[in-house]
């Protein structure tokens, strides 16, 4: 299976995951339902991006994501 693991394509699909995330609507959900919805969305992104901002190696059949928490740097410009 490692020969035919595509790392930059794995990274991609979860930085395109991350923005549908990002980018979709709420439901007409009300109440507890909406806020469950919501809070998993949030869940959902924090988990997609992380793993989509990883820079990731394979080495002797293991998979090794680095994934950099801490804060960035403010941009200037």
């Amino acid at each position: 299976m490692a020969e035919q693991l595509d790392i930059d394509g794995m990274i991609r699909r979860f930085q395109e995951r991350a923005k549908a995330v990002r980018q979709r609507g709420v439901p007409p959900l009300e109440g507890p339902e909406r806020k469950r919805f919501v809070d998993r969305a949030r869940v959902d992104y924090m988990d997609y991006a992380m793993i989509g901002d990883a820079e990731a190696s394979l080495d002797n059949g293991v998979l090794t994501l680095r994934i950099d928490l801490r804060p960035r740097a403010p941009e200037v410009g």
